[in-house]
């Protein structure tokens, strides 16, 4: 990974991918469980950083905890439930396809299964064996989500197309489909 990947992230706040987790569930008639939250987190951030090439998703560090990889902060704001708070960013171009990726790929699972599958990423029993609240290293995040069996094939995860505006600005495009 060079200095630049890495470095900077593509959406401003962990709070924000944490909230729209959270309404994602909410709109679904689904309760989503803290731990279950904290996986979901891990999962974007470690296959967006394979998917884009070293990029990250959001500005978390997760910690290595018995359960499974924790975002303190986002543990902490959480504890008594979703904060009240809104998000009024919008997130950026294609963020939000490849959100709505993972959790059709992962929201469906119970937290128990998402936690067992974390917990068997190289990454997460690599920071573990260091000790209890060791960091999980991007750099570990991506060599272990683009190797490892016992996560999905990052191919599995449908990466947006990104193509470029006028200006230049990277933008997600996708099917335009009539009615929609």
């Amino acid at each position: 990974m060079d200095t630049k990947q890495g470095t900077i992230c593509v959406v401003d706040s962990t709070f924000d991918v944490a909230l729209w987790f959270s309404d994602k569930a909410l709109e679904q008639n689904e309760y989503l469980q803290p731990q279950k939250l904290h996986r979901l987190l891990y999962l974007a951030q470690g296959f967006y950083v394979v998917a884009f090439e070293g990029c990250k998703l959001m500005p978390a560090v997760f910690i290595a905890e018995e359960m499974g990889p924790i975002e303190p902060n986002i543990y902490r704001a959480f504890a008594k439930g979703r904060p009240n708070m809104e998000s009024e960013v919008l997130l950026p171009a294609g963020v939000e396809q490849f959100l709505s990726n993972i959790w059709e790929r992962f929201g469906r699972k119970t937290s128990d299964s998402l936690s067992k599958m974390c917990q068997e990423s190289h990454a997460f029993k690599q920071a573990l064996v260091k000790g209890a609240r060791t960091e999980i290293t991007l750099k570990d995040m991506l060599l272990s989500f683009a190797r490892e069996k016992s996560l999905p094939l990052s191919s599995q995860i449908k990466k947006p197309k990104m193509m470029r505006s006028q200006s230049g600005r990277p933008v997600a495009v996708k099917n335009w489909v009539p009615g929609s």
